[in-house]
């Protein structure tokens, strides 16, 4: 470097392998600094950013020693030292790390990145409360704090787009800024990108190993994803971390729900409480949580204690609604009444007050008013949760077109022989969770819940075009052995759900769009369709307040549109998959029920047990909006219950159009 162009090219490549570095291109940076350091061998700059790019593809010797090279000529290069304390680490000598970041934060107290690595230093030693306080201590002297602080309370207030410009304004000065990566994460994950929310809180755990931010983003994301075990790790280090911080228990709770162990989920719950009394949505979490249980009179004072927490809080009416068989009193309905006159909160509590009063009063018969609250709460969630009909129906039409029977002919042979899962579809509200409580009171057969596995495989076929409108034809891509991989690994992710029976449930009722996926990576999988008279399986879907994912049911001709394209795929999948589907008739059930449970057990494979006509004996969790129902017998008030609102459910009717004359 003779010359002060031949030093200003260096150190503008120097700059652009650093960039590469923040960026997570460690492998190119590394390819960059090598060839620089063979330019200027022992330049400390050079050496230090080699030694962070060993680092970030675990090259964990080389990396302590080529770090161990540049704290030795330049003792008092902060950065440096720090990533070879961070190196340390990495190499199982976490006393030597901690001294080292003391070192540095003896001379600059406020070094950021100092303050994590101390802490992920702290954690490998088990010194967790003083590893909390070096946590904070990394928050409160991180530069971007002020705007990381900006962007926070934009996301807390649901401004997603303002947040988002925010945390990537930051991470444009600097891509490896931990607080922004989690900041943008909890972006995406509130639009479940659970994939984007992995990627981004993976760049931010090679900054800091341990960070508690980053854990509070991963453990919901990893449990989307159907990834429960790794979900299950991130909680355990939470509560190692943070063990008095409620959201740590709230992670915990959701974890173990998804993992089917409610008392443990319910523990959690009410540790968060006791950590946060006023909080009233942990009270309505552990009701939540209670009914799951079959524990009706707790939950049901749960959700009474959350209202006299907030008695404007109509998800506590809702929930009391839900459970089917409360009686609302006169007092309680004209409380409801007036909280929709006086008690102007976001559109999703007006629309459960509207709910709630329609069951209310359905319940006393008084038909034509109770529908016009289910029209009115129904109405309200569509202003939040659109839906699209149209373009659902063009994908019906797409998956039928690429899922013909040539497809499965050519793939003979492929996908994971398993004949363990068995997939119940349908309509919501058409008998899904009375077909699984039947099935899992079989002593061969474990009864889980609904699993998202299949929709996140779909979600990755979408994200193979840019537009994440891939699926179906994106399956094409996929080898014999692909397929048997991805059935492998759906075995895999739902294995901490079954405890050695020969079968488990997965009652996903959308999953109907997927049966010719299902096959294609399992193709020994049982599979039944829960079907109902559409009149009455689209009004009970109608007047049901889902959370989310249901938005089709908000308005009676997107209803009956969306009952069509069930029929044309069912219909589908029996051309092209003869005898692949068992269709169960809801109404059939009820009336000859041994009958028709024989033969559900036969198509399973399984020998009749008399426990499957006394499902409703049986105990285990339920986590549906049939949980209380299926806890009783057979009953068949619901077949016909349309007729009750016949007048109202006209537009119904005609979206139906001719599908109706297949049912009796």
């Amino acid at each position: 470097m003779s010359t002060p162009h031949a030093r200003a090219t260096f150190e503008e490549r120097r700059r652009q392998a650093h960039a590469a570095l923040r960026a997570g291109q460690a492998a190119t940076a590394e390819k960059w600094l090598r060839a620089l350091e063979a330019q200027v061998p022992g330049e400390v700059n050079c050496l230090w950013l080699l030694g962070v790019a060993l680092l970030d593809q675990d090259k964990v010797a080389e990396s302590v020693s080529t770090l161990e090279r540049v704290v030795a000529s330049a003792p008092d290069f902060a950065e440096a030292r720090v990533d070879f304390a961070r190196a340390c680490r990495r190499a199982g000598r976490a006393e030597e790390a901690r001294e080292e970041v003391r070192r540095v934060l003896a001379s600059t107290p406020h070094h950021h990145r100092a303050w994590m690595a101390y802490g992920d230093a702290l954690v490998d030693l088990g010194q967790y409360a003083d590893a909390r306080v070096a946590f904070e201590r990394a928050r409160l002297t991180d530069p971007q704090r002020a705007r990381i602080e900006a962007a926070t309370a934009a996301l807390v207030a649901d401004d997603r787009k303002k947040a988002e410009e925010l945390f990537r304004g930051i991470l444009q000065d600097d891509s490896s800024h931990v607080a922004a990566l989690c900041g943008l994460a909890a972006v995406s994950l509130a639009v479940d990108r659970s994939q984007d929310t992995e990627r981004l809180l993976r760049h931010a755990l090679k900054q800091s190993a341990y960070i508690p931010l980053a854990y509070r983003g991963l453990a919901p994301a990893l449990t989307e994803l159907g990834r429960l075990k790794e979900a299950e790790v991130a909680v355990r280090h939470l509560q190692k971390i943070e063990p008095e911080s409620p959201q740590t228990w709230v992670t915990t709770a959701a974890v173990a729900t998804r993992l089917m162990r409610q008392e443990e989920a319910l523990e959690a719950y009410e540790r968060a409480a006791r950590l946060k009394p006023e909080e009233v949505g942990l009270r309505m979490s552990a009701g939540h949580a209670q009914k799951t249980l079959g524990r009706r009179s707790d939950s049901e004072a749960s959700y009474k204690a959350a209202l006299m927490m907030d008695p404007g809080r109509a998800e506590a009416y809702w929930s009391l609604a839900d459970l089917k068989n409360y009686s609302f009193s006169d007092e309680e309905i004209a409380t409801m009444q007036a909280l929709l006159v006086s008690d102007k909160r976001e559109r999703s509590n007006e629309a459960q007050l509207h709910f709630a009063l329609g069951r209310a009063l359905e319940q006393r018969r008084q038909y034509a008013q109770a529908f016009a609250h289910y029209e009115q709460g129904n109405a309200l969630r569509r202003l939040d949760a659109p839906f699209d009909i149209e373009q659902f129906e063009r994908r019906g039409a797409r998956i039928r077109a690429f899922f013909d029977a040539g497809f499965f002919a050519a793939r003979a042979g492929a996908g994971n022989p398993s004949p363990a899962p068995i997939f119940i579809v349908g309509l919501p509200r058409s008998g899904s969770t009375l077909l699984e409580q039947i099935l899992a009171s079989h002593s061969r057969v474990e009864g889980t819940m609904e699993l998202p596995n299949i929709l996140n495989i779909v979600g990755q076929f979408d994200d193979l075009r840019p537009a994440r409108d891939g699926y179906p034809e994106t399956v094409e891509r996929a080898s014999p052995a692909q397929l048997t991989a991805l059935g492998s690994r759906y075995l895999e992710e739902t294995a901490p759900l079954r405890a050695g029976r020969d079968h488990f449930t997965d009652k996903l009722p959308n999953n109907f769009s997927h049966i010719g996926l299902i096959h294609a990576i399992l193709p020994r999988a049982i599979l039944i369709d829960a079907r109902r008279h559409p009149m009455d399986a689209c009004f009970s879907t109608f007047k049901q307040f889902f959370a989310q994912g249901q938005a089709f049911s908000y308005a009676l001709a997107d209803l009956g549109r969306y009952y069509r394209c069930y029929l044309s795929l069912m219909d589908h999948w029996d051309a092209v998959l003869p005898g692949k589907v068992l269709h169960v008739q809801y109404e059939e059930l009820v009336r000859e029920p041994e009958l028709h449970i024989r033969r559900l057990l036969e198509h399973c494979g399984l020998e009749f047990e008399p426990a499957c006509l006394s499902f409703h004996e049986t105990r285990r969790s339920v986590r549906t909006a049939s949980a209380e129902q299926v806890r009783q017998p057979l009953y068949s008030s619901g077949v016909a219950y349309w007729r009750h609102f016949e007048r109202e459910l006209e537009p119904l009717r005609h979206a139906l159009g001719d599908c109706l004359q297949r049912f009796a």
